[in-house]
């Protein structure tokens, strides 16, 4: 496995893994590297410092990395590339026309629900347990879909 660090046309950084150098190149080629923040497939490598490995053992040795739970996987082809577009491009325009309050996402959307504040179009968090209670309380909410790259 070999680690990138990686850069999009808007320039923003992030890093990813790959098989290989060729996988990396292959994956470029194909439009399948995206930038986590933006969504770009308009990524080049960073430069970046190696690992070097010491033999003299002055630096202490790092603890294991604690495995995480497998995550479903597939190999995307053009339709899932162009299911991935209407996603983003579904986000964008809802972020473009909302207003975002975060935290507070729960208790404004009740209190427009009963006329406490004014009617308008708003996004934000909820848990779980706040998203069952808006939906059980007669409040229409809409999960925004994520992609697996947003994650990153």
């Amino acid at each position: 496995m070999i680690r990138y660090a990686l850069v999009c046309d808007e320039g923003h950084e992030f890093e990813s893994w790959f098989r290989d150098a060729d996988a990396y190149e292959a994956q470029a080629a194909r439009g399948l590297v995206s930038c986590a923040r933006c969504g770009s497939t308009r990524v080049a490598k960073a430069i970046m410092a190696p690992a070097v490995a010491r033999r003299d053992n002055a630096a202490p040795a790092r603890p294991a990395a604690t495995p995480t739970a497998p995550e479903p996987v597939a190999l995307i082809d053009e339709t899932q590339r162009e299911l991935r577009g209407a996603i983003r491009a579904l986000r964008a325009r809802i972020e473009a026309n909302t207003e975002d309050l975060g935290p507070r996402f729960p208790e404004e959307a009740r209190r427009i629900h009963d006329g406490e504040a004014p009617q308008r179009s708003i996004r934000g968090e909820a848990s779980l347990d706040d998203a069952r209670a808006l939906i059980e309380e007669g409040i229409e909410i809409l999960p925004i879909p994520s992609l697996p790259d947003e994650r990153n």
